[in-house]
């Protein structure tokens, strides 16, 4: 976000000399923030890969992936597990991604340039 930002304030030429508030400056410029793009992104490729039930990419969740050696610390979250947060967070289930028409209105984010025209 901090990255996002400091693009945002320098495509519309506001620096941190401005004093401007990060929320103040989303509201002028309206942009949609990129991790909602990000995250329609990532749904819009699980409710593609959860819709072909023959897809050569559904093997990867059929397949059992050895477990290697633990590492210290907090294991990394799986791409499993961010699916279903997102898709807990829209209110969609993988069984709905086979109406097509439902899945992409529900995970659609709208841009704030598209409203303002």
């Amino acid at each position: 976000m901090v990255a996002e930002m400091r693009m945002i304030r320098w495509l519309y030429g506001y620096t941190r000399m401005n004093r401007i508030r990060n929320d103040v400056i989303t509201d002028i410029v309206k942009v949609t923030p990129i991790k909602d793009k990000m995250k329609e992104t990532k749904l819009r490729w699980c409710g593609h890969v959860k819709s072909g039930m023959d897809a050569t990419v559904r093997r990867r969740e059929r397949t059992n992936i050895p477990k290697g050696k633990t590492v210290r610390g907090r294991p990394k979250k799986s791409l499993d597990e961010v699916i279903r947060k997102d898709l807990k967070v829209v209110g969609l289930t993988e069984d709905m991604a086979l109406d097509r028409r439902l899945w992409q209105d529900r995970i659609q984010v709208l841009d704030h340039i598209k409203m303002a025209s």
